[in-house]
């Protein structure tokens, strides 16, 4: 019960506010060329940690949490490409696709890029607000996974049909949007291990100018170092608008039939709201927690309040206290701090 009634808060607060539309890219071309001049950029995140948690010794300490540098852009006004490697970590290509885009409602993506699963997943870490994806992200989205699979980024080898249609209202925004793709399962800079693909996909509605209501699918499986086949079968349902500054998302997600047979239940839920005290400087707050069997005893709640100072559209400084509450941990409760350094040219 307390779950429904967190989700029916979430889904009323959403239709009580209004959103503010994504940003498209805005390919530049000279007279005459058949291709766009080439947009070529990169950012840096870099953080402190400290943690109170046992064994955490204070945690990592300083640290470079991304470095990214990435290329795109248009041919033909009708092909758009991206790649995107990352140098931290070890380097290695992140993205890598080609997206033939000529209609809004039907355009087909091919390559390396996130998986349509969660309104969070997608977005850039510049965006999420807080200094780390959700649990739901980081557990059932492909940014590491309950399963045990490394961290891919959110994102697999595939191809991908989306779209956009039925413009309403004055502004004439599309009512709804559809993502539906074919995945290899294995993550980034991998082939495939066997015959089956991932199946992936999302259908959402506009009720308003970018408030968005979704629900995401998730059919397929996964083979780990061991040979061993193991089924992702997952469902999610979300909020999510961003208008005048003011955020507010809230997504629940959950294993389904086959994964639970297999590993057990598990599910997540998360609530962000994002209140702007000025043009420069915006409050969060959140609430996450990841069950690893579905029940009270296994909970790992965290409860966080992020300061944000964007000085400029490419400079970001952002302070986070994370209490959490981990029913799995020995101790239970511990503290974080996280200070981090967005930067991007």
């Amino acid at each position: 019960m307390k779950k429904l009634f967190l989700i029916a808060a979430a889904l009323l607060v959403g239709f009580m506010a209004a959103a503010q539309e994504e940003e498209t890219p805005n390919y530049g071309y000279k007279e005459g060329a058949f291709a766009s001049v080439p947009k070529v950029g990169a950012y840096i995140i870099g953080s402190y940690k400290y943690s109170d948690k046992e064994g955490a010794n204070g945690g990592p300490g300083f640290n470079a949490r991304l470095i990214r540098a990435y290329v795109d852009g248009s041919i033909y006004h009708q092909f758009n490409y991206r790649v995107q490697l990352q140098f931290n970590g070890g380097p290695h290509v992140k993205d890598f696709y080609v997206e033939w885009a000529k209609y809004k409602f039907f355009s087909v993506k091919m390559g390396q890029f996130k998986r349509a699963f969660t309104f969070e997943n997608p977005m850039n870490p510049w965006d999420v607000g807080a200094g780390d994806f959700s649990f739901l992200v980081q557990k059932m989205a492909g940014m590491g996974d309950r399963l045990g699979e490394a961290n891919m980024g959110g994102r697999d080898q595939g191809i991908q049909i989306q779209g956009d249609f039925l413009p309403v209202g004055k502004d004439e925004h599309p009512l709804f949007h559809y993502q539906l793709g074919l995945w290899n399962g294995q993550g980034i800079n991998v082939t495939d291990k066997d015959l089956k693909k991932d199946i992936i996909g999302t259908f959402q509605v506009q009720p308003i100018k970018g408030l968005k209501l979704g629900v995401f699918g998730w059919k397929g499986n996964w083979i780990d170092g061991e040979g061993n086949d193991l089924k992702r079968e997952r469902i999610s349902a979300g909020v999510s608008f961003d208008r005048n500054n003011w955020t507010f998302r809230s997504e629940y997600a959950t294993a389904i039939a086959g994964e639970k047979a297999q590993s057990g239940p598990a599910d997540a839920l998360y609530v962000t709201v994002g209140v702007p005290v000025t043009d420069w400087f915006k409050v969060y707050a959140k609430w996450d927690e990841f069950r690893s069997a579905a029940t009270a005893e296994t909970s790992h709640d965290m409860y966080s309040c992020i300061a944000n100072f964007r000085l400029h559209k490419n400079l970001n400084f952002q302070l986070e206290y994370r209490y959490h509450n981990d029913m799995l941990y020995t101790g239970r409760h511990y503290n974080e701090i996280w200070f981090e350094t967005y930067i991007r040219w």
